[in-house]
C-alpha cells in the first residue's frame, strides 16, 4: 500500500518535529454501479459493556474467530511515466507502456461485513484502482485471487465499500460490530491485517487516546481512535478489534519515523461508528453530506466564555469563520454562537456538524444563534458538501512587505503595525484597523491555535483594536492561563473574511 504523508495539526503531535503522518489527499473517481437490488446487511452493534477478566487464551480466541472475516486486497493502478513504482511497498522499476502508463500494484486490508461479499476498507486502499483482488483467511497460498469491484468510497473518513463478483463456494463469515463510542484510553484492542503483505498479522495494544483530530479535508476534522497495537503498511482497511472481538475502527494510518516509515506506537482508526453510518450511503455509490458555510472554533465552551459572551449556559459551537453560501446569506457572522439547530439544542461544535451534515441538502432550518448577548433565530438553507470544492481551495500569501518595531505578545505571535501599503495588499476593509501577526513562535500555543502570519487581528475579546499598541495592549491585559478571543482578518484567493481564533495565554 503506498499512502502519501502530511503532517498532524494539533498539540500533542506537535512535539514529534520529526514525524509525518500518512495521510490521503481527496481525489475523484468515477464509482462503479451497484449489481444487486438488495440493500448491504449493517451489522447489529454491541453497546453492552465491556466486562470479564482476560486470560491466556483470550487474545487467541478473538485471533481465531475474527481472522476469517478478515482479507486481503491486491489492486492494480496505473500511473504516469516510467521510473520506480511501489509494489507491496517496496521499490520496484519498469518501464512505462506506449503511452508512458506504469501498472501499479498496491495491497491494503478489509473485513466482510456481509455474506453476499460486501467488505469494507480504506478508500486510499482502493483509490484509482483498475483492477481489485481480494484473498479470504482460509484460501491456499496458490489459489486464485477472488475478483472485486468498487461499490462507494467517501474521502473524508478515508472508507470504501468493495463487493466480491466472485463467490467462494465456502462462503463468507461476517465481522460483528462493537460500539466505537464506549471505548477509553486503556482498554485492550486487537489489528489484523496484511502488513508487508503478511495476511493475517495480529497485533494486540490499547487504545491510546479516542476523539484524536485529523485534518481530513480543507477546514474539516475527523475524529480517530488512536492506538498503540501495531500498525504498518499492508494493515489500512483491516479492523481493530475490541476484547470481545468486535470492529470498533478501521486501521487507516501511522505517525512514523521518516527513514524507516515503520510502526512506532501510534496508529489510527476511523471510529466503526461513523462507518457504519455511512453504510446506507456507501452502498447507494454517494455520500452525501449537508454544509451551511460556517467553521467552528475546536475548542468546547468553557464557563468562563460563556458568562463573557452572555450564554445561559456553557453549551453552543462558536462561529470561527463564515464563508459564501447559505450562513452568510441566512445572516450568521463570526462570534456568534449557534445554540440550536433545526429545534434540536447544540451541546459543542462537533454537535453542531453531526446535526448539519445529516441534514439533507436543499433543507432550509431555523438556527439560533447569540450575538452580543442577544438570540436571534436566523433561516438557513443547507447546502451540499463539494469536498474537491474545499480542497482546491488554498490560502495566498499577502505581499512582502516591511515590518517595522515587532511586539511579542505572550501568545507565542509577533505583531506589525498595520501599515497602509499593507491595508491595501491584504484587503483589509476600510474602516478596519489591528495588527499583523509577523512571526509564530513554533510549538507556542499560537501554533497550535491555527492562527496564520499574515493574520490582521481587528478585535480582542470582541473589542475592536485599530492600532498596533491597542492590540497589544489588549493581549497584555489577558491573565496567563485565560483563553484569548481574536477575530482575524485573513486574506485568501484574492479575498479576505474574518475568522475567530482562541489562544491560551502562558
Amino acid at each position: 500500500m503506498a499512502t502519501r504523508k502530511s503532517t498532524f495539526f494539533y498539540s500533542v503531535l506537535l512535539a514529534f518535529s520529526s514525524v509525518v503522518v500518512g495521510m490521503v489527499i481527496a481525489s475523484r473517481l468515477d464509482l462503479v454501479p451497484a449489481s444487486m437490488a438488495r440493500t448491504v446487511n449493517v451489522p447489529v452493534t454491541n453497546s453492552t459493556p465491556l466486562t470479564g477478566p482476560i486470560d491466556a487464551t483470550t487474545f487467541r480466541t478473538i485471533a481465531a474467530e475474527a481472522s476469517p472475516t478478515v482479507v486481503s486486497i491486491r489492486v492494480t493502478t496505473r500511473r504516469r511515466g516510467g521510473g520506480e513504482v511501489e509494489i507491496f511497498g517496496l521499490p520496484f522499476n519498469r518501464r512505462g507502456g506506449p503511452e508512458g502508463d506504469v501498472p501499479a500494484v498496491g495491497a491494503g486490508s478489509g473485513f466482510v461485513i456481509d455474506k453476499t461479499g460486501y467488505i469494507l476498507t480504506n478508500n486510499h486502499v482502493v483509490e484509482g484502482a483498475t483492477s481489485i483482488e481480494v484473498k479470504l483467511d482460509q484460501m491456499k497460498e496458490r489459489q486464485p485471487w477472488l475478483p472485486a469491484k468498487l461499490i462507494g468510497r467517501d474521502t473524508l473518513t478515508d472508507t470504501a465499500l468493495i463487493q466480491l463478483t466472485e463467490l467462494p463456494s465456502s462462503g463468507l463469515t461476517e465481522s460483528k460490530f462493537g460500539d466505537s463510542a464506549a471505548m477509553q484510553p486503556g482498554d485492550w484492542v486487537m489489528a489484523i491485517g496484511s502488513p508487508f503483505s503478511l495476511a493475517n498479522s495480529v497485533t494486540v495494544g490499547i487504545v491510546s487516546a479516542v476523539g484524536r483530530p485529523y485534518l481530513a479535508s480543507a477546514g474539516r476534522w475527523e475524529k480517530m481512535i488512536q492506538t498503540d497495537a501495531a500498525i504498518n503498511r499492508g494493515n489500512s482497511g483491516g479492523p481493530l478489534l475490541n476484547i470481545r472481538g468486535e470492529v470498533v475502527g478501521i486501521n487507516t494510518m501511522i505517525v512514523s519515523d521518516q527513514g524507516s516509515g515503520g510502526n512506532i506506537g501510534i496508529g489510527f482508526a476511523v471510529p466503526i461508528n461513523t462507518v457504519r453510518d455511512l453504510l446506507p450511503q456507501l452502498r447507494s455509490g454517494r455520500v452525501v453530506r449537508g454544509r451551511i458555510g460556517v467553521r467552528v472554533d475546536p475548542a468546547p465552551i468553557d464557563a468562563e466564555t460563556a458568562t463573557e459572551l452572555g450564554l445561559k449556559t456553557a453549551a453552543g459551537a462558536l462561529v470561527a469563520s463564515v464563508d459564501p453560501g447559505p450562513a452568510r446569506e441566512a445572516g450568521v457572522e463570526v462570534e456568534d454562537v449557534i445554540t440550536t439547530f433545526n429545534g434540536k439544542p447544540v451541546a459543542d461544535n462537533e454537535d453542531l456538524v453531526s446535526m448539519v451534515t445529516r441534514t439533507a441538502p436543499g433543507t432550509t432550518v431555523p438556527v439560533v444563534v447569540v450575538r452580543n448577548r442577544k438570540t436571534l433565530t436566523l433561516n438557513v438553507r443547507v447546502a451540499e458538501v463539494n469536498l474537491e470544492e474545499e480542497a482546491g481551495v488554498r490560502r495566498a500569501a499577502p505581499a512582502p512587505v516591511e515590518r517595522p518595531a515587532p511586539k511579542e505578545t505572550g501568545f507565542g505571535i509577533t505583531i506589525d503595525p498595520l501599515e497602509p501599503r499593507m491595508q491595501r495588499d491584504l484587503g483589509v476593509p476600510a474602516g478596519r484597523g489591528g495588527a499583523v501577526v509577523a512571526e509564530i513562535e513554533p510549538l507556542s500555543p499560537a501554533a497550535q491555535s491555527g492562527i496564520a502570519e499574515g493574520d490582521v487581528i481587528v478585535t480582542v475579546q470582541g473589542q475592536e483594536t485599530r492600532t498596533l499598541d491597542a492590540v497589544a495592549a489588549a493581549l497584555d491585559a489577558i491573565p496567563s492561563g485565560r483563553t484569548a478571543r481574536l477575530v482575524v482578518w485573513r486574506f485568501a484567493n484574492g479575498s479576505g473574511e474574518l475568522q475567530l481564533v482562541q489562544i491560551r495565554k502562558r
